[in-house]
């Protein structure tokens, strides 16, 4: 098996170190392309006005000066050649990558460009900080991420759907289990909007997170999250609300 790895934490981010290790215990092909800066945020941008410069830092691990977009498409499109990946893992981000930030996230953004290509894609996410500012239990991921993968593979994904796992801010020995979930939302009130003014009296403005929880209701990705669970979250590349079309159809519909 051919694995693809990228991030959105940058080349030289911890979470990629970790999941090259998790891909080289299931297969000796492993390939890493990455952006050379963190790309946290960067959804699925692609990079149109600039070109993409790389550098090969080791065999078959490259850096890109581009987005998680560009690193999958230039990863099956360029750098592996006549032999596409079998399977693509973005992350593992460091912090969770659930409810709202599944639209703004460049680890699930890595995921959605694999399956556009066509290949089975899974993104995986550390939750980090709900304990405390500095935690990140690292060998949480270490420890269920293989058998994990290994699961999903065999369960066997859907054509135009990726899968989003995150694992909670705990031990392994805490992991309370793992639960395949829903997409959940958060309260919006969590957003702040944090206005400085910099040392030549210019205004400037830098967007922060309250560190309180939601309310989730139970079965979605943040309640699995909160109560000490591995979220497994299937996505699927199709936004259409089906029911809406009916709908507005009926109403708007002309011939």
């Amino acid at each position: 098996m051919r694995i693809l790895v990228t991030n959105d934490d940058g080349i030289d981010a911890h979470g990629i170190e970790v999941l090259t290790e998790l891909a080289l215990e299931l297969s000796d092909d492993v390939w890493v392309v990455a952006p050379d800066v963190d790309n946290s945020g960067a959804s699925h941008s692609l990079t149109l006005k600039d070109p993409l410069r790389h550098v090969e830092v080791a065999p078959k691990r490259f850096s890109l000066k581009g987005t998680p977009t560009d690193c999958v498409i230039m990863g099956v499109r360029q750098f592996l050649g006549d032999t596409p990946p079998d399977l693509i893992l973005s992350g593992i981000n460091h912090g969770q990558n659930i409810a709202d930030d599944v639209t703004y996230s460049g680890t699930i953004a890595g995921a959605i460009e694999g399956t556009l290509l066509g290949i089975p894609s899974i993104a995986l996410s550390l939750t980090t900080g709900s304990k405390n500012v500095h935690s990140a239990f690292w060998e949480t991921p270490r420890q269920f991420g293989v058998q994990l993968i290994n699961d999903v593979l065999a369960a066997g994904v859907d054509k135009d759907v990726l899968i989003n796992i995150n694992f909670p801010d705990c031990e392994p020995s805490e992991v309370a289990g793992q639960m395949v979930t829903t997409q959940g939302r958060r309260d919006q009130g969590l957003l702040k909007i944090d206005s400085r003014t910099d040392p030549r009296g210019r205004d400037y403005f830098w967007f922060d997170f309250e560190r309180r929880l939601s309310r989730p209701e139970k079965g979605t990705d943040l309640w699995a999250i909160y109560n000490g669970y591995i979220s497994i979250t299937p996505l699927h590349l199709n936004l259409t609300h089906f029911e809406s079309c009916v709908e507005l159809g009926q109403l708007l519909n002309k011939n």
